[in-house]
């Protein structure tokens, strides 16, 4: 492609395109986009030096390439990103939420694959298809990178994917070029605060999937369990959208009754006019919250109803939600989970309590340069719900992580503070007894701790494991 193809005045080739000066290569259009932290404009004459032959940004700029000039440069960088990668799987659908986002598109992807469709799911887990697990930098892609993924996914025969839609993304306007022919919304709760300065902005960013994004007559699945679902499901009636709204409270997918077992868990549920009874191999009710969400996509992608209910039966946990880790004393479960926010340590702790007999033991902590005011939230949540709390370090990046922790403990007077985590999990491991259940919240996955400005390999799944093993077979 030329560079007339993006507007500019010139018939140079376009070899790509790139937001990050550090990519450029000979022949890329830069785009220097406005940022919290840094202003792209300062790396503009990096990226030319390093062979950019064309800039978009925001004002006036006088440089020796071809440039434009947009109030909008991120919507103007999706455009670019979506023409230079052509091409995207049929059948793409983005869910966004506070929580539930990554296991939901992976039960989706899981449905479709098991109905027989060429499948794949985008999003904090990574890439994850038949032929590709992939690791990404963010929840949701940059839009050149996410394009390029949505292309070579598209070039490989997958049909179907289930994306995260984060609010940092739909913010900045990442999915602006995607074609989304359903979206699906799990809950809203505090987190990122930092960055949208409050509930009602975190809220506008997520409803731009639906108000913006997603076009009349398409399908919107939505929880409304919670007022933001009840408030989205409004806003898609009254713009033309298919609704189909799910939950606890849920017309269309309705959770009737849920029947812990030491493992998984039967469920009864309503489903368009009919009830049914299955065993869902997962912990926890939150899980049971992302799997009818799950379902209904499923449904309003072309799954048939009575094959996506029995499919259900099959679903396996995703990496690092409510992953079970291990045994411990007497065969005492302990399980790793992602939940890093007051609304999701709450669901993850309520979950677990009707599967443990014994004392319900949670080590977590929080990151750094993140939101602070939900510290001593998730320690009052950690009190309240837990009978042993140890609290430990999250990711605590460039800030002081006793203070954090300090932080924490406001909410929680009695927790145990162990700084460091590897010695955290330990120490909750050996604590355990018989019927005793203990849970390691907010990293989940995460194969790295974040300590100032480095990463360092860490992965709380495996340090259960090597702690066991050091425990029982020495």
């Amino acid at each position: 492609m030329k560079l007339k193809d993006f507007g500019f005045k010139s018939n140079k080739y376009v070899n790509g395109i790139t937001c990050d000066s550090r990519q450029v290569k000979k022949g890329y259009i830069f785009a220097a986009l406005p940022g919290s932290n840094m202003d792209g404009r300062n790396f503009i004459d990096e990226a030319i030096n390093k062979g950019a032959i064309a800039v978009l940004s925001y004002g006036q700029i006088d440089i020796s390439v071809p440039y434009i000039s947009n109030k909008e440069p991120r919507l103007i960088y999706a455009q670019m990103a979506g023409k230079f990668y052509s091409g995207q799987p049929e059948n793409l659908v983005a869910i966004t939420g506070t929580n539930g986002k990554s296991s939901t598109a992976d039960f989706l992807r899981q449905i479709w694959s098991l109905y027989g469709e060429q499948a794949a799911c985008v999003g904090t887990l990574g890439v994850v298809s038949k032929k590709t697990i992939k690791k990404l930098d963010h929840t949701t892609p940059d839009a050149v990178q996410l394009h390029s993924i949505l292309s070579k996914l598209n070039d490989d025969g997958v049909t179907h994917v289930a994306m995260e839609a984060s609010s940092h993304g739909l913010d900045q306007r990442r999915l602006d070029s995607v074609v989304v022919k359903a979206a699906g919304f799990t809950n809203l709760t505090q987190d990122h605060y930092d960055y949208h300065q409050g509930s009602e902005s975190y809220f506008k960013a997520k409803e731009r999937l639906f108000s913006e994004l997603l076009k009349s007559n398409t399908a919107a699945v939505i929880n409304t369990d919670d007022e933001y679902g009840v408030r989205l499901v409004k806003k898609c009636l009254d713009t033309g959208k298919n609704v189909m709204e799910i939950g606890w409270s849920g017309k269309d997918i309705r959770i009737e009754e849920i029947m812990p077992l030491a493992s998984s868990q039967i469920i009864k549920v309503f489903v368009l006019g009919e009830r049914y009874e299955l065993e869902l191999p997962l912990v926890g009710e939150f899980q049971v919250l992302n799997a009818i969400l799950a379902l209904g996509l499923a449904i309003k992608t072309g799954v048939k109803k009575e094959a996506a209910i029995d499919l259900l039966k099959m679903l396996k946990g995703v990496p690092g939600r409510m992953e079970l880790a291990g045994y411990g004393e007497g065969g005492s479960p302990i399980f790793v989970d992602f939940a890093h926010t007051e609304d999701g340590l709450d669901k993850l702790l309520r979950s677990l309590r009707p599967h443990t007999e014994g004392n319900l033991v949670v080590v977590f902590g929080c990151g750094g340069d993140r939101d602070n005011g939900k510290r001593i939230k998730m320690g009052k949540v950690a009190a309240k719900l837990a009978d042993r709390v140890i609290v430990t370090d999250d990711n605590p990046r460039t800030e002081c992580s006793s203070a954090i922790r300090n932080a924490i403990i406001e909410g929680c007077p009695s927790a145990l503070e162990v700084p460091d985590r590897y010695n955290a999990i330990f120490k909750g491991i050996k604590g355990l007894k018989p019927k005793d259940c203990l849970v390691i919240a907010g990293k989940g996955h995460e194969q790295g701790q974040i300590i100032g400005e480095k990463t360092i390999p860490f992965s709380d799944i495996d340090q259960v494991k090597l702690i066991l093993e050091g425990l029982f077979h020495e």
